[in-house]
């Protein structure tokens, strides 16, 4: 399977209840904790220094235990 390559871009506001449309990645400008929830429903917390890309297809960016900034999605068609 080829990977997705992003084409579209969202600035994330972290929410813990305002879900996103499904991304295949994130990029994490600010170091910091990322609480995100994949397609599956299943939430996992990941640390990252500055300019970490993530890769996965998520739903929702939590606010609670969410402390790295400036996140973008990463969406692709």
């Amino acid at each position: 399977m080829t990977p997705s390559i992003p084409d579209r871009f969202v600035n994330i506001t972290p929410s813990d209840t305002a879900p996103i449309n499904p991304l295949v990645g994130l990029y994490v400008g600010g170091a910091g904790t990322v609480v995100a929830v994949g397609v599956d429903g299943v939430s996992a917390s990941f640390v990252c220094p500055a300019g970490t890309y993530l890769r996965g297809r998520f739903t929702l960016v939590k606010a609670t235990g969410t402390t790295a900034t400036n996140i973008v999605g990463l969406l692709a068609h």
